[in-house]
């Protein structure tokens, strides 16, 4: 089997690129050229898969790519995935973010129509919820352009199955987090700061709204649940999440512990940091990803946290480890 997985370098595409080398999968991964190159996610591993040039905003290295090679499946996890960001850029959001996925539909729809398509749809694209928890039949209400945008690659990717009958599959997954996880989300940038603070290299973590409430998992168990998505017979849309809510609150009150802090004595809170239009709770329904494919997460919110502050907490030692060796 032969796998393309755009997004590679990042933190679901990584730890994709991983099972699928571990189920035997030549893994090509789609990268865009850039003047800072960061391969840090998939160094211990990168011999192994050959990187292919192309841009989610140009269409013919899309074609290129999926002409020149001719996947089996293609995993689409590049997205400009940062919904702060979105609010800056919406415009570059919704090129990315939305028209990117019919961008790589039209390239397989012309060169390689029988291989199966894997969205990375969002549950952000749940955003004011209609009903609790959400399942597969949800109303979407977005709340942010990037929301806006990943709405419409699901729609999108839906549209070109029952247009063109392509095995055209979304995974609409809630948060998912794991030590690569990039250091602007607030889960990294709570562990993170939790392991300087602890370090004594800071003493406070400034965040905004601390009573935001999400289905948090390891994304680890959640690139599980996608590729099982396109080992099924028929093309479908599945809910990947744990069902189980955390606030903020939860959040540092795990992270801090975990090094033997109080949270409250650590933070400060900058309205700044609060969303134009928040999204103030989502739990996701995956009873048909448990009963189709067999899935469950492994990881639990508690264990989730302990592992990134750990990996962190070494992270910043061997940095610190390293700056002294430097001076001496």
């Amino acid at each position: 089997m032969r796998a393309l997985i755009t997004g590679v370098t990042g933190q679901d595409g990584s730890y994709m690129a991983e099972l699928l080398l571990s189920k035997g999968y030549e893994v090509y991964g789609l990268i865009r050229r850039s003047s800072v190159e960061k391969f840090d996610r998939i160094e211990s591993f990168m011999e192994r898969i050959e990187l292919v040039e192309g841009d989610l905003t140009d269409q013919s290295s899309l074609d290129n790519a999926v002409h020149t090679v001719q996947p089996d499946e293609i995993y689409n996890f590049a997205a400009q995935s940062f919904v702060p960001v979105s609010w800056n850029q919406p415009v570059l959001t919704g090129d990315v973010t939305g028209l990117g996925v019919l961008r790589v539909l039209e390239a397989i729809r012309r060169h390689g129509p029988k291989a199966k398509f894997l969205q990375a749809s969002s549950s952000e694209m749940f955003g004011k919820v209609q009903e609790s928890p959400q399942n597969e039949r949800t109303r979407f209400h977005p709340r942010s352009p990037y929301a806006v945008a990943k709405v419409f690659g699901h729609n999108t990717t839906v549209n070109y199955r029952e247009s063109y009958s392509l095995f055209a599959c979304c995974a609409i997954g809630f948060n998912h987090e794991s030590p690569r996880r990039g250091m602007e989300f607030v889960t990294r940038k709570v562990t993170h700061q939790v392991a300087r603070i602890k370090c004594g290299l800071a003493n406070k973590l400034t965040l905004g709204n601390l009573d935001a409430q999400r289905d948090w998992g390891f994304a680890g168990d959640y690139v599980r649940a996608m590729w099982s998505i396109l080992q099924q017979p028929e093309a479908d849309d599945y809910v990947i999440a744990t069902g189980k809510t955390h606030s903020i609150r939860d959040l540092l009150e795990i992270a801090f512990s975990r090094v033997g802090l109080n949270w409250e004595e650590h933070i400060d809170l900058d309205p700044k940091l609060l969303r134009p239009a928040e999204v103030d709770y989502l739990r996701g329904d995956a009873t048909k990803a448990r009963e189709r494919l067999g899935w469950d997460p492994k990881v639990d919110f508690k264990a989730l946290i302990s592992m990134m502050v750990d990996a962190d907490l070494r992270l910043v030692r061997n940095s610190l480890g390293s700056t002294v060796a430097a001076a001496t």
